[in-house]
Order: structure tokens, then C-alpha cells, then sequence
């Protein structure tokens, strides 16, 4: 029979005529395993690189982290943390620019124990909102803060603060400036472009836990939140049966419930095929983006339905793996 997670388990030794339950106990070593995405869309041929670069980066700093011992909840925010700093996608520095020319970042991280959460949306000003809403989580008096209430709470807080022009990158400046020449092309593309970043993970100790990170859609309306920031779309994660990552167009993630939908499918099949009943729902509202899962046998799994998905997946059989196309996942 198996233990449930924690449970300690005592070896049994040999002595002269049969076996004694051995006096010092050990703990099971379960399984580990970390999923990680940096957004799925219609990924240009000159800028598959820089997102696997960056996805393996972060993976194998989660993988190390976990290795190492470190709590799911712990190495999801690190590797969001890094793709954050990472100018290549589209959350923290890199984040896109809104239809008034200003940055507003949406977050959020939960864990799968007691089900605990925080997130922030259309906040500015602070180098790393995933941080913010761990804040949030710890603080525990509530899930979601906005707008200059979540950036007074950072500040009270202690997170770190920038300027919102330190996250500005010129790749989006230019998008900006050729939007308001009238090129609206750029964001009637834009759910074929959608490089939000996420995070899955199964600890030693049977824990999950999911952080998703966003700089939201092109031109967005000010005040605009997706998908990210929500508990249950944009990410979601439960010790029972695992823990998922969502990317893509948020209005529709947000229609169908995506995070919590793939992980309820864990209920009755392994990550994978979640992963690819829960992208299945997306039809109904003609939505696009992508998911990533870990399960509690320390599985891994991911779908989408765009051109391309940057990710990253690690289990301990398998290794690591990263890649954008269907189906194609190189070693890390």
C-alpha cells in the first residue's frame, strides 16, 4: 500500500530468525517534475532562439532549485522571477504597452496545500509582480489586489520598485509608435502573439504549485486584465491532483475557466491528455493559447492550439526538454 505524502515509512532489517521494524525512520522520496512556458503564439523564425534560451535558462533553474530540495511554491516564483527579467517575453521587463503608452502588468501564484493565492493586475512600478503577489499569498488577508492599491501594498510591503520605464524595452516602443501611426495590424495579430509566462511544480513533499506572469495584450484598454491574474484561469494548483499554467487570448481563458479545468481532467487521465481536454474547451469560444500541467506521479504535459508554444518540461525519467514546435522538444 502506498503512503500519502508525509507519511513516514519505516524500513525493516534482518536480524537471526526474521525481521524487526527498523528503530530510525525515513521519509519516501517522491517523485519531482516542472513545467514552464513562455507564451504561445505565432512565434517569428527570428526569435525562436531567444525563447528557448530563455525557457531552458529557467528551467534549469527550477530543476536545480527542486533538486535541491526547495518547496514548489519557492521555485515557481524563481523561475517566473527570471523570465520576468527576461526582455524576450512579454512579462516584467519586456511587457507590452497600452493603448495610453503605459505599462500595467498582471500576476498571479497559488499553491496546492491549503489552496492559498495572490495575485495583482494593472499594477506598474514594481520589477517583479509574480514577487508581489507571493506578498499578497503570504500576507493572507487577501487574493487579488489592483491597480495603485496593489503598488501601495508593494510598497508596504518591501517589494522592489522601478521606474516603468526601466521594464520598456524598444521592441515595444516600436509597436507602440507604428500602432498609433495606424498600423493595426499589430494588434489584429495579436492572439496569433501572446508571450505570457508560466510555471508548474511538483516538490519532494508531493506539494504543487502554478505562477503565471503577464504584460497583457497589445494596446490593451488601460485597466484591461486577462487571464493571468485570476485563480482557476490564468493558473491553478491542487496537492490532489496537480497544478496548470495558461497562455494565450485571456478573454477567452477566462470564458472557459482553462487552469482549473485542465487540472479537474487530472482527476481521470495523466497530464498530457489534461492537458489536451482542457485546450479542447477552448473551441467553444474560439479562444487560442495553450496550457502546462504537472500531475502528482510527477508528470508533465502541455497543449496548444497556436502556430507555436515556447516551453519547457523536466521529470525524472525523462530529463530535461525544451522546444516551441508540436510535438518537437530537444534536450535542454
Amino acid at each position: 500500500m502506498t503512503e500519502p505524502p508525509g507519511r513516514e515509512r519505516y524500513g525493516r532489517v534482518p536480524f537471526s530468525g526474521g525481521y524487526t521494524t527498523h528503530s530510525r525512520p525515513r521519509r519516501l522520496v517522491l517523485p519531482i517534475a516542472l513545467a514552464v512556458h513562455g507564451g504561445a503564439w505565432n512565434l517569428p523564425d527570428d526569435e525562436v532562439d531567444a525563447h528557448v534560451t530563455g525557457v531552458a535558462a529557467a528551467l534549469t533553474l527550477g530543476w536545480d532549485r527542486l533538486r535541491a530540495g526547495a518547496s514548489a511554491l519557492d521555485v515557481v516564483e524563481e523561475v517566473v522571477r527570471a523570465l520576468e527579467s527576461d526582455p524576450t517575453f512579454n512579462a516584467g521587463r519586456g511587457s507590452h504597452l497600452n493603448a495610453e503608452g503605459n505599462l500595467q502588468m498582471d500576476a498571479s501564484i497559488m499553491e496546492g496545500g491549503k489552496l492559498r493565492a495572490g495575485a495583482v493586475a494593472a499594477i506598474s512600478g514594481v520589477r517583479h509582480p509574480v514577487s508581489v503577489a507571493r506578498r499578497v499569498l503570504e500576507d493572507g488577508r487577501h487574493v487579488l489586489l489592483v491597480g495603485e492599491g496593489a503598488l501601495r501594498f508593494a510598497r508596504a510591503s518591501g517589494a522592489e520598485l522601478c521606474r516603468p520605464t526601466a521594464l520598456l524595452v524598444g521592441r515595444e516602443l516600436e509597436r507602440f509608435r507604428a500602432i498609433r501611426r495606424g498600423r493595426r495590424s499589430l494588434v489584429d495579430q495579436e492572439f496569433r502573439a501572446m508571450d505570457t509566462v508560466g510555471a508548474v511544480a511538483l516538490d519532494r513533499r508531493g506539494r504543487t504549485a502554478a505562477a503565471t506572469s503577464s504584460g497583457g495584450t497589445q494596446d490593451k484598454a488601460p485597466g484591461r486584465v486577462g487571464d493571468s491574474p485570476i485563480p482557476g484561469a490564468g493558473g491553478y494548483a491542487d496537492d490532489r491532483l496537480g497544478a496548470a499554467s495558461c497562455t494565450g487570448w485571456g478573454e477567452g481563458i477566462l470564458r472557459v475557466v482553462l487552469a482549473k479545468s485542465a487540472v479537474d481532467a487530472l482527476a481521470e487521465r495523466p497530464a498530457e491528455a489534461a492537458a489536451r481536454k482542457a485546450m479542447a474547451s477552448l473551441r467553444r469560444v474560439e479562444g487560442q493559447g495553450g496550457v502546462i500541467l504537472v500531475d502528482r506521479a510527477g508528470r508533465v504535459g502541455a497543449s496548444f492550439n497556436t502556430p507555436r508554444m515556447a516551453r519547457g518540461l523536466a521529470t525524472q525519467e525523462a530529463g530535461l526538454a525544451v522546444g516551441v514546435e508540436r510535438g518537437r522538444l530537444k534536450r535542454a
